[in-house]
């Protein structure tokens, strides 16, 4: 479980994973740009939030994916999902009104789960967690994690046989609780087969804006970067494409 002085002390390096030359060169093993996939139609990004979650995990990818509004005309329509609808209190202390419970939510084609205080232990014993997340992230189209929460797609069996990573703190753990997985320790996010997978912390923009990238091509990804006043360059993002996209 991370605490404050725990996120102190390895965001430095996480902020330099696989930085250097040699680094990059064997966590990017992009052929070319992603093949935009130009959704036909207005997408929703189901974001599942608990008491705990991490403020970065959440608001960054959320933005990104929120700001296709202005540059694609079938945007992603962003929303979080929770138990019920009573606030959600960040670990940091933000409190939070969920959009849907799990019942009430609609149809989801891309879910996202960011990290949590319990992601690690407690929230996988939460039947009503698990259950939502394997029901609507099998009939989703991406289902993507931030930090530890690839440790619930996990639990939920939405990662079973594929390449992933994790909080770099917690990636041995995330091999040796599921041994079918192939934990990547030199990579800031790894996409194989609908399943993406990253670090969190402060590069949680970085699978967001490759999803952006994936689903509307470079010119809305470049767009939507310069808005949030960040530099994109996806091959200079340390990161693996294992599988079919």
């Amino acid at each position: 479980m991370k605490t404050h002085s725990t996120w102190l002390v390895l965001l430095p390096a996480l902020l330099a994973c696989g930085c250097s030359g040699l680094d990059r060169a064997r966590a990017t093993e992009t052929a070319a740009t992603p093949v935009a996939v130009r959704p036909d139609r207005e997408w929703s990004v189901g974001f599942v939030i608990v008491d705990g979650v991490y403020n970065t995990e959440l608001t960054a990818p959320f933005d990104i994916l929120h700001h296709s509004v202005f540059h694609a005309d079938q945007a992603l329509r962003v929303f979080t999902v929770a138990h019920d609808l009573e606030p959600v209190t960040s670990f940091e202390g933000l409190r939070l009104l969920p959009d849907y419970t799990f019942a009430s939510a609609p149809a989801i084609d891309v879910l996202v789960v960011p990290s949590a205080e319990h992601s690690m232990d407690s929230d996988l014993d939460d039947a009503a967690l698990i259950g939502f997340v394997r029901e609507r992230g099998s009939g989703a189209h991406y289902v993507m994690s931030l930090c530890d929460g690839a440790f619930v797609l996990a639990q939920a069996g939405l990662l079973d046989g594929l390449e992933v990573t994790t909080f770099p703190a917690d990636r041995e753990r995330l091999a040796e609780m599921f041994p079918s997985l192939t934990v990547h320790h030199d990579a800031r996010f790894v996409h194989d087969g609908r399943a993406i997978t990253s670090v969190g912390g402060a590069p949680s923009f970085e699978p967001a804006l490759y999803l952006a990238e994936l689903l509307y091509g470079k010119r809305a990804a470049d767009g939507i970067a310069k808005g949030l006043v960040i530099d994109w360059d996806l091959g200079q993002v340390p990161h693996r494409i294992a599988g079919p996209r």
